[in-house]
């Protein structure tokens, strides 16, 4: 019988018959679609991981970190830093020492080296706030500092103890004397011993809380009333009087557009520079408020500047190495040696001179700050001053690591964590030979320390250390990490996809092939051991039967066409023979009908294991161990 109704074995099974491997190219959508229907699921899947690797990919090659940074740390209504900026939630403390001095009539009358005996600290809580603050277009923003000093008695000695300070209304006075008429003082001097017998002589007792937030004196309030207007002192004298309730100041910063200027004086009071001072570098205002700091500044330079109004100058801060603070990285800033330097080692500092002899070394006169008062500034104790300051006293004990101003500062994000200002207030004491009242000519030439100040902050507010850390320490970790986590796990998900899917894409092509083979040698070799089995196996106690005999009125050749299961009866276990022939006629005639010369050869002598192997694979029909 011929085989022609048969079914030609596709190209793809004969390839994998013959062990040819297959050169047809995969399609590309065999990625989204099974059985040729698109799979949304896999399709969701595929979309979902290449956007993770693009995103990995683009964060990987864009600092959005410091995008983030920065955008939040720039100056407008509702960014972090406004806040913080706004109303600091900083402890801010001012610790006020004052020198008692514990022989006046020693030193006035046996000429006696002033000795001087620190009293303090006298801590003061400041809460401080900007107000009146108006955004302009050109990237700056306007305020005001309204401060309010609140004593905090728990960290301070007894603030109502009397305390003896020289009396610097009185002896400013007489340090013009030289220059004017001396009968005139005189005249002046002894009508306020008269008048005011304890406030005309060259020593003052005070309690701490009047030297610092004022009193009464008869001088400072004539001249409070008689200097013009802008040059008025206050109506009282205290030293640190001006510095509560809102400050007069106004102040211009830049927001932070452009980081080479953020928090950087673009205008005080309107003036582009300090008027103190005549020329440039002493009258320059480019420094920092104290707030914030440009970071791409710090980061061109090791020396950032910082204004403060008691400086009457900006203060130069030098970047000496880097530390931890509650494990945020910071650098440490102290002012460079020639801050203070003589003018002639350091000509920067002449244009302080206001045409007068410049002062020693560690001295800078801060008068036309001070309504003329001649106040002059140092370091405290006179730290890194000239020797000669310091061994016209005795009390005094210059210590680096008490004395000596810093600042923390985060150089990424340039926020200070910690900061102190250390600063001394001197009085600089011209003699007056011609006033003999209360001994006042035997006050001899002397810059007299009265006091010294420590302003600044310990530490920051945990909720604003958590924003910094996450910012400058976790963030710069985590970044990265995110970033290509996102590129492996895209890349994973796309290669698992696509290994399912081509196992899928070639099970799906290529099994079809191999059942139909399997189905077509299975129902010729049956038809083939109906029609020969009484042939081949005479005297075999085995037979092969159709379950379902042909109906005897359907014709011949429809019969022959018409599938039939077989139902194998085995007669005598011992058959082997027969059935090796039997397979070796089935080769011959299945190899014939469908294969070329080359292919029969090969299958003619093979067993079809590989066709027996998918019969099982595909569970369409299996053949048993001793088949």
């Amino acid at each position: 019988m011929g085989h022609k109704q048969y079914l030609a074995v596709g190209q793809s099974a004969r390839n994998r018959l013959f062990g040819i491997p297959n050169k047809k190219p995969v399609p590309l959508n065999m990625l989204i679609s099974q059985q040729r229907k698109l799979n949304h699921g896999r399709l969701a899947v595929i979309t979902f991981s290449i956007c993770t690797v693009v995103l990995g990919v683009i964060l990987s090659f864009v600092p959005w970190l410091d995008y983030i940074i920065f955008r939040e740390l720039k100056l407008w209504n509702g960014s972090l830093s406004y806040s913080y900026w706004q109303r600091p939630g900083v402890m801010r403390f001012t610790k006020v020492y004052i020198f008692n001095v514990t022989n006046p009539q020693g030193f006035l009358e046996n000429g006696e080296k002033p000795k001087l005996n620190e009293v303090g600290p006298f801590v003061y809580r400041e809460d401080m706030e900007k107000v009146n603050i108006k955004f302009h277009d050109n990237d700056t923003v306007t305020y005001q500092h309204n401060k309010i000093l609140k004593f905090v008695p728990e960290l301070s000695v007894d603030k109502t103890q009397k305390l003896v300070v020289p009396n610097i209304p009185l002896l400013t006075v007489t340090s013009f004397s030289p220059n004017l008429a001396g009968w005139l003082f005189n005249l002046l001097v002894s009508g306020l011993a008269i008048t005011y017998r304890e406030r005309a002589k060259p020593f003052v007792h005070v309690t701490a809380e009047e030297l610092v937030f004022g009193y009464n004196d008869p001088l400072v309030t004539l001249a409070h009333y008689f200097y013009p207007k802008g040059k008025r002192p206050n109506s009282q004298m205290g030293l640190l009087l001006a510095r509560n309730g809102t400050l007069d100041e106004v102040s211009t910063i830049y927001t932070g557009q452009d980081m080479e200027k953020f928090g950087y004086l673009d205008k005080l009071n309107g003036l582009d520079h300090l008027p103190y001072w005549p020329e440039s570098p002493c009258n320059n205002i480019r420094a920092s408020e104290g707030s914030f700091f440009p970071p791409k500044l710090i980061a061109k330079n090791e020396i950032i500047y910082v204004y403060d109004k008691d400086l009457c100058r900006i203060m130069p801060l030098k970047f000496r190495k880097n530390v931890y603070k509650e494990g945020i990285q910071a650098g440490l800033y102290t002012p460079p040696s020639n801050y203070l330097e003589n003018a002639e080692v350091n000509p920067d500092n002449k244009c302080y001179c206001q045409g007068e002899k410049c002062p020693p070394r560690g001295l800078q006169n801060i008068s036309p700050c001070q309504y003329n008062a001649p106040v002059y500034l140092s370091y405290p104790h006179f730290y890194d001053a000239e020797p000669s300051l310091l061994e016209a006293f005795e009390g005094l004990k210059p210590d680096k690591k008490k004395h000596e101003s810093y600042v923390l500062l985060q150089q990424k994000i340039g926020v200070p964590i910690e900061a102190q200002v250390r600063v001394q207030l001197n009085l600089k004491v011209d003699q007056a030979p011609n006033i003999r009242v209360n001994n006042i000519h035997k006050f001899p030439d002397i810059i007299f320390p009265v006091m010294w100040a420590q302003e600044g902050i310990d530490g920051i507010p945990t909720s604003i250390w958590k924003w910094i850390f996450l910012g400058t320490t976790f963030g710069p970790i985590v970044a990265p990490i995110i970033s290509y986590s996102l590129i492996i796990i895209g890349l994973a998900i796309l290669i698992n996809v696509f290994i399912k899917a081509y196992k899928s894409f070639v099970i799906g092509q290529n099994s079809l092939e191999i059942v139909e083979i399997g189905r077509e040698t299975i129902r010729r070799g049956s038809t083939l051991i109906i029609n020969s089995s009484h042939k081949l196996l005479p005297n075999k106690e085995a037979s092969y039967q159709p379950l379902n005999q042909s109906n005897p009125n359907i014709p011949h050749s429809s019969r022959e066409e018409k599938l039939q299961e077989l139902n194998f009866i085995s007669r005598s276990d011992n058959i082997s023979t027969s059935i090796d022939e039997l397979k070796s006629i089935l080769n011959r005639d299945f190899v014939k009908a469908n294969f070329t010369e080359i292919e029969r050869e090969s299958l003619i002598h093979s067993d079809n294991t590989f066709i027996m192997s998918e019969h099982r694979r595909s569970r369409i029909y299996k053949v048993t161990d001793s088949y």
